[in-house]
């Protein structure tokens, strides 16, 4: 799985989809496509530098000042969604499954309405910084922050790892640039980004590459109705008509292998999507609560209409690539890569401008949501580690930016390497690790927190310990690394997303400690519920809190 593997990152990782395996292959040099990447990087960097100016505090650094509106937000917030992973992956899932590629597009929208309903205003009333901030609230804060910061970085690590040797792939195959110079690119934007212009940049590079990615999806989108007579039984009857499976792409199938499997995916792409570190400090880069919302309402709505998009464009595919003779062999099999038929189909309605078009915005994705993650753990670093865990919260605000900004030249090197080192291995299980510790351990820690006053320190602490360790240990153990990667004959844990388990395992574990704890900062604990409870539902005080 290869090349699934690469590009087909958070969709094929969580599902373990037995696509067949394909070898990247180093392709003609693509100016077109090179000029618009370039294009997009120098606007970048322009407004890296303008934002620079605004970065030089902690609160700029951290949330953009609180200056970002809802519409800007919720357009940055699906930007993070709509990855090359979601374009590429679905509609070639599309293409390959019919109805059954849905899945992917059903499962992370129906993680939005969790977020909007149980944490978006409560979560921009209690927090700052960092979603550590949330929990800390009552609970005592240099242990609860060394859990969060180990799992928030752990996200980062694992999906960021995932995201470098994808895009390494990726430029390798649309531009014909070498692995490692894409990597070493990557990694220097990213750095960039955050370092000198912070979450006000890294939100404006996220809002240029969803528009452009929607108005290349919706062109493509118009595209293919038109060139099926804006006829749907046309269009339908020609997907079914050329696809090996013939009408059973419009029905339910056989793509997860059993029900645990598709429980266990579904819980880790709807809990695991309101656990993401680089998700959540989003909502501190608006004014109050209602902005908040509103970013929750206006990202679900790109969303929705974005994969409705990749609805459209799979199933397109089908019906004109399988009669494009460049793709089709004499046996009528499709003979290009299945992963790229979005790419492809760009090249056959818009011609060599945009398929340079679509190539340049695929990898600008991966460099947008690359930043993110970024800067996510830059804050674990500063903020939770250094300043509250480290300085016991009391430190020189320009010292705490020199951690922070150093923290992120680290991380953007550490990627580097990482990237480097792991460019010929399967790293699909990665970004299902990355779902499921950010839907057992910080979705966990953060409901209970907000929702359940008998919370205490040493429940949240030993629980999301042992929850981290669980979802680390079901990984490794299942068919993903025990059997694909290090070649044992069956796997020891057998399903390949461990939500199912771990998330009520942590939940339990978390729930029994706390009842148990008879101490007095367990009693400090629960006194403490009522106001954070008051401040959660009121906002009182976030004015005060967003100068920290």
């Amino acid at each position: 799985m290869a090349w699934l593997s690469l590009i087909f990152l958070g969709v094929s990782a969580l599902s373990g989809a037995g696509l067949a395996p394909m070898q990247v292959q180093k392709q003609e040099f693509n100016p077109t496509a090179v000029a618009m990447f370039a294009l997009f990087v120098l606007s970048t960097l322009c407004i890296t530098y303008y934002s620079s100016k605004k970065s030089q505090s902690a609160r700029g650094f951290y949330t953009a000042g609180g200056s970002i509106t809802g519409l800007q937000n919720g357009t940055a917030i699906a930007g993070d969604f709509m990855s090359a992973a979601s374009f590429l992956g679905i509609t070639a899932l599309v293409f390959t499954n019919g109805f059954d590629g849905l899945i992917y597009s059903v499962g992370f929208l129906v993680g939005w309405p969790i977020i909007l309903f149980l944490i978006a205003e409560k979560f921009r009333n209690l927090g700052k910084f960092t979603f550590a901030d949330i929990t800390a609230y009552r609970l005592e804060a240099k242990p609860i922050r060394i859990l969060s910061a180990i799992s928030a970085l752990s996200v980062v690590v694992f999906y960021l790892i995932a995201q470098m040797v994808g895009a390494g792939q990726l430029i390798q195959l649309l531009f014909g640039l070498p692995y490692s110079v894409a990597v070493v690119l990557v990694g220097i934007l990213m750095i960039c980004y955050v370092a000198f212009g912070g979450m006000h940049a890294t939100t404006w590079v996220q809002i240029i590459k969803a528009i452009l990615l929607l108005l290349g999806a919706t062109f493509m989108a118009v595209m293919i109705l038109y060139l099926t007579k804006f006829d749907l039984s046309h269009y339908f009857s020609q997907a079914i008509k050329h696809h090996p499976k013939g009408e059973a792409i419009m029905a339910p199938g056989t793509f997860l292998p059993n029900t645990a499997s598709a429980i266990s995916l579904g819980l880790a792409l709807m809990f695991g999507t309101a656990g993401l570190p680089h998700i959540l400090m989003r909502f501190f880069t608006v004014k109050d609560a209602k902005e908040a919302r509103k970013s929750v309402f206006y990202a679900t709505t790109l969303i929705g209409y974005f994969y409705i998009l990749t609805f459209i464009i799979g199933f397109g595919a089908i019906a004109l690539l399988y009669t494009h003779p460049e793709f089709v062999g004499p046996n009528g099999v499709y003979n290009g890569v299945k992963n790229m038929v979005a790419i492809n189909l760009a090249g056959v309605i818009g011609g060599d401008v945009f398929l340079g078009f679509i190539s340049a915005v695929a990898f600008a994705t991966i460099l947008a949501v690359v930043s993110g993650l970024a800067i996510s753990g830059a804050g674990a670093i500063g903020h939770d580690l250094f300043v509250h865990a480290f300085k016991n919260g009391v430190c020189d605000p320009k010292l705490e930016m020199r951690v922070t900004k150093g923290a992120t030249i680290g991380i953007g090197l550490l990627a580097i390497v990482l990237g480097l080192v792991f460019e010929n291995q399967n790293v699909a299980f990665m970004v299902g690790l990355a779902f499921g510790i950010a839907a057992s351990v910080n979705f966990s820690i953060l409901f209970l927190s907000i929702y359940w006053k008998n919370l205490t320190t040493k429940g949240a602490f030993w629980g999301g310990l042992v929850g981290w360790l669980a979802v680390v240990l079901m990984v490794v153990l299942s068919p993903s690394i025990w059997v694909k990667s290090l070649g044992h004959a069956h796997a020891l844990f057998p399903y390949d997303h461990p939500a199912l388990f771990s998330m009520p395992l942590t939940f339990i574990l978390i729930y029994a400690i706390s009842k148990c704890d008879q101490s007095l900062r367990a009693q400090l604990d629960r006194a403490g519920f009522s106001a954070q409870d008051f401040r959660a539902q009121s906002g009182v005080g976030i004015s005060g809190a967003s100068q920290h």
